[in-house]
């Protein structure tokens, strides 16, 4: 992967990304291989979404579910938006090892020339993948950037959920999961939903709200299919 002009790399990166993000797509892969899915729900309804629009299709989760996601969408060859800096120069290289494609940008640096170019992949027929509350929240409020995809690409916004038996939950902004190993695994479509071309400003945040809502619900859904609801912000001192 060519490295991006703006990206600003230490002189050691380029030992580091030719072993980091192997190693860590190999553990990415390990992990998530040893895990077993037990029920996916939705994904049928979601297929015949994407057909309807010619093969594209937008699919959004919280931050804090993205890890099972690296393997279930990977081998799809989904698009993503990873960040300009540093970190995501890292980023890139092992979402390419996972099967992903990427255009670079994010909400705080380059995101309107990455949002022009991953229209274009959505309109070619690709699928693309997003953080609703990424990369730094606040969590569990969905932006508008996937609504705005939808809207320039006729694409539907698929937001699509898992909860496991067992994980790992972080001390991040969002308590960020990763499913301990053999754990299993509850997929969750929710449904699909379509923003019309002509859709005004107000209209977008009606939609932005409408996805917040389903992606809580399928979060929940998640959850208390295997009877506990994950903790998703930290708790501040008191």
């Amino acid at each position: 992967m060519a490295k991006n002009k703006e990206t600003v790399l230490k002189w050691y990166d380029p030992l580091l990304l030719g072993l980091i993000p192997p190693c860590g797509a190999f553990f990415i892969k390990t992990l998530t291989l040893s895990c077993r899915k037990v029920i996916v729900v939705g994904q049928e309804e979601a297929e015949h979404a994407a057909a309807k629009a010619g093969g594209k299709a937008i699919y959004v989760t919280w931050h804090q579910r993205m890890f099972y996601h690296f393997h279930y969408f990977g081998s799809r060859h989904v698009t993503m938006m990873i960040s300009q800096s540093r970190d995501g120069e890292y980023a890139a290289r092992v979402a390419s090892w996972l099967g992903f494609r990427n255009v670079r940008g994010s909400s705080t640096r380059g995101g309107t020339l990455a949002m022009r170019k991953l229209i274009r992949e959505i309109r070619r027929g690709e699928t693309a993948g997003m953080l609703a509350d990424g990369p730094l929240g606040p969590p569990r409020v969905a932006k508008i950037g996937s609504v705005i995809l939808a809207k320039e690409t006729g694409a539907p916004v698929v937001p699509v959920l898992w909860g496991a038996d067992r994980c790992w939950v972080f001390n991040t902004w969002d308590q960020y999961l990763v499913p301990k190993p053999f754990a299993r695994i509850a997929i969750r479509y929710q449904k699909p939903i379509w923003v019309p071309a002509e859709a005004s400003h107000e209209d977008l945040e009606e939609y932005r709200l409408v996805l917040e809502k389903e992606l809580n619900e399928g979060t929940l859904w998640c959850d208390e299919f295997f009877g506990v609801q994950r903790p998703w912000r930290k708790e501040r001192k008191k």
